[in-house]
């Protein structure tokens, strides 16, 4: 099965997920959370990333990425590769940590960011593994609604701007919102081809992206076709030593 394509550009808003191999844990500790949140600093300060929310489980993670600079996947790599080094020698581990690439969705901004923002940080809840948003730690969601510190690669501020002006009642806004969205389903079930989510205005635009990644692959995998195996040029060398 082909793997989805990866759309990247300047300003691109995502909605990633990273799964442990074999759907086993990639969090073993509070430590490796923290290790996690370091690494992704430094993804986001080298390759000019905005995280507009993100959520630890226990065997994935879920990330809202604006690409200032079009570099999603050279990011991911840094982010997974250094991470997966760092949890290995913290725990005398070898091997692949996580399940092969990661699944990124093309997002429309002004139409899905708020609504991903409530869907990633319930993530907790709708597993059943606290009651509320504010009990897990390890999310994006109490920098939202306290006045605990952000760190520079987290906006908060467009998110609390959709709920007014004023910081305190934004957050308790923001926070009626998360909670408004328990029992809800997915925002994520109105994806379409694979990667995109957005009005339709939004996938006509990219469709057209889509059909040219479609056509360099396979122009990519043409090319493969044409080159011979080691045992077709050695079975060909053979025929004209052989006539």
């Amino acid at each position: 099965m082909a793997r989805p394509l990866r759309l990247e550009f300047a300003g691109a808003l995502y909605h990633v997920t990273s799964r442990g191999d074999r759907r086993e844990d990639i969090f073993w500790d509070d430590a490796d959370r923290e290790e996690w949140l370091a690494v992704l600093a430094m993804a986001c300060n080298r390759f000019n990333w905005v995280v507009h929310s993100y959520c630890h489980m226990t065997n994935h993670y879920h990330l809202l990425i604006e690409t200032v600079e079009g570099n999603l996947s050279a990011g991911m790599r840094q982010l997974n590769g250094v991470y997966t080094q760092k949890f290995n020698r913290h725990h005398q581990q070898v091997g692949h940590l996580f399940q092969g690439r990661n699944k990124a969705i093309l997002v429309q901004k002004e139409a899905h960011l708020l609504e991903l923002s409530r869907y990633v940080v319930l993530n907790p809840v709708r597993a059943c593994m606290v009651e509320t948003p504010e009990e897990w730690p390890w999310s994006s969601y109490v920098a939202c609604v306290s006045d605990e510190f952000a760190p520079p690669w987290l906006d908060t501020d467009w998110l609390l701007t959709q709920f007014g002006t004023q910081r305190k009642r934004a957050c308790r806004a923001f926070q009626r919102f998360v909670l408004q969205g328990k029992g809800l389903a997915s925002p994520l079930l109105a994806t379409r081809h694979q990667l995109l989510l957005g009005d339709d205005d939004f996938i006509a635009q990219h469709q057209t992206d889509i059909k040219q990644e479609n056509l360099r692959e396979m122009s990519t995998a043409h090319r493969r076709t044409l080159a011979l195996t080691l045992n077709e040029y050695q079975k060909n060398t053979q025929v004209e030593m052989n006539p």
